[in-house]
């Protein structure tokens, strides 16, 4: 990797609507059918929706209609290679690329094939070769701009191909766009997490590399906190996976009577497009022959029967080699009736971070104000280190008086 940094992603660049994840800048001639092409299919398998121009060099001046597609693509990927800079229509595309890069914060991954990043940084080699042609046919402000947009690309971190398999440095490319794609896809975690690094020791721990399907169940009475660990496992692995689904509150769901939209929801994730079936036995069958090669991670949470399993995730052959699936239920033995390899109970909060969390949401802070540490106690005792309850109980007695909370614990003791 070349030494660099990218900029970092502000709060709107997070909310932005792209078109693309991937803008691929190449020059035809030179990897078009080879590097290039296998590239576009691995990011193409990877669910990464990219742009590839399929047109060939040769007009004057770059269309409208490309400009705008490297405006609306999240990550663009510049191969680099020893005709590159000889086409003014790769120069322009760059051009743009790298303004994209500095008013739209995209990020711009250099690949560097079989090319000295040396020569594109400095323009010496067939670079500079190519633009000494240029300086004659050009107006020299183009040029100029051209140069600084080389510079400018060359100095980012990115990929060096010259020797070795290519297969092997395509992997490598895919898993580094993946990762940054995947980090737009993150879910949502509040913000006032505690004492979870006690729980997450062990399930952070999970690994994709494996020779077999793996099940991790994670019980617990409910507002223990079990659905925001498995959000936090899913956003920690889910980039190794070629898909991932996080299937939330399926007890309430299935009660509602919407199992057919659990089935949808999980093969939208997965595959990438909307599936329609009017059954969820025929959802069973698609699921069945659309994820059987594929190394996925399901999450299933909040599950209180079997049959909710079985509609979605019914056997392990259903799935490729490498997939894990993570349960979250209060069922104990309900893990043990689908055969699950490992269990996970998530125990209650410690004390001292059950009065960190209750005091985050009742006085802004994390210990409690000097005249209602008592008080405060006696609440964190009857909230028995339910992070759900401590966060509900602190925040229904913030701003109020001690006369108020004395109140407060008086009827919490006539409902014990």
């Amino acid at each position: 990797m070349a030494s660099s940094t990218q900029k970092p992603s502000s709060s709107s660049t997070s909310v932005r609507k792209y078109q693309f994840e991937v803008f691929l800048s190449f020059r035809g001639e030179d990897t078009r059918n080879n590097f290039t092409d296998h590239l576009f299919v691995n990011l193409h398998g990877m669910r990464i929706k990219t742009f590839r121009d399929d047109q060939l060099e040769g007009a004057e001046e770059i269309k409208s209609e490309l400009l705008k597609s490297i405006e609306e693509s999240r990550i663009s990927i510049v191969v680099f290679s020893k005709n590159y800079a000889h086409s003014k229509w790769c120069l322009d595309e760059l051009a743009k690329i790298m303004e994209c890069r500095e008013e739209m914060e995209q990020i711009v991954f250099p690949v560097f094939y079989h090319v000295d990043p040396c020569d594109v940084r400095k323009q010496t080699g067939s670079f500079g070769e190519a633009f000494s042609i240029h300086e004659r046919n050009v107006d020299a402000k183009k040029v100029q701009r051209w140069r600084d947009s080389l510079t400018e690309a060359s100095n980012l971190s990115g990929f060096h191909v010259n020797d070795g398999y290519e297969s092997k440095h395509i992997k490598e490319i895919v898993n580094q766009i993946f990762k940054r794609s995947m980090n737009s896809k993150l879910l949502h975690i509040n913000d006032d997490i505690v004492g979870m690094d006690f729980h997450l020791k062990e399930l952070k721990s999970l690994s994709s590399d494996l020779n077999d399907i793996r099940v991790v169940g994670i019980y617990g009475p409910g507002g223990i906190g079990k659905t925001t660990i498995a959000k936090i496992v899913y956003n920690e692995i889910q980039y190794q996976f070629t898909s991932a689904s996080f299937l939330q509150d399926v007890r309430e769901t299935f009660n509602k009577g919407c199992q057919l939209q659990l089935q949808q929801q999980l093969l939208h994730d997965t595959m990438g497009n909307d599936v329609e079936f009017s059954n969820i036995n025929k959802g069973i069958n698609i699921i069945k022959a659309r994820l059987d090669s594929k190394k996925v991670l399901i999450v299933i949470d909040d599950v209180d029967h079997l049959e909710q399993l079985k509609l979605l995730v019914g056997s392990l052959k259903w799935f490729g080699i490498g997939s894990i699936i993570i349960i979250t239920t209060r069922d104990q033995h309900l893990l043990g009736e689908y055969g699950v390899d490992i269990s996970y109970k998530v125990e209650q909060l410690h004390y001292k971070e059950a009065i960190q969390l209750f005091s985050r949401h009742a006085f802004k802070q994390n210990v409690p104000k000097e005249d209602y540490v008592n008080l405060s106690n006696c609440m964190v005792h009857y909230a028995q280190g339910l992070p759900l309850a401590l966060k509900v109980l602190g925040s229904s007695l913030h701003g109020m008086a001690i006369d108020e909370w004395k109140s407060a614990l008086d009827k919490l003791k006539k409902k014990c």
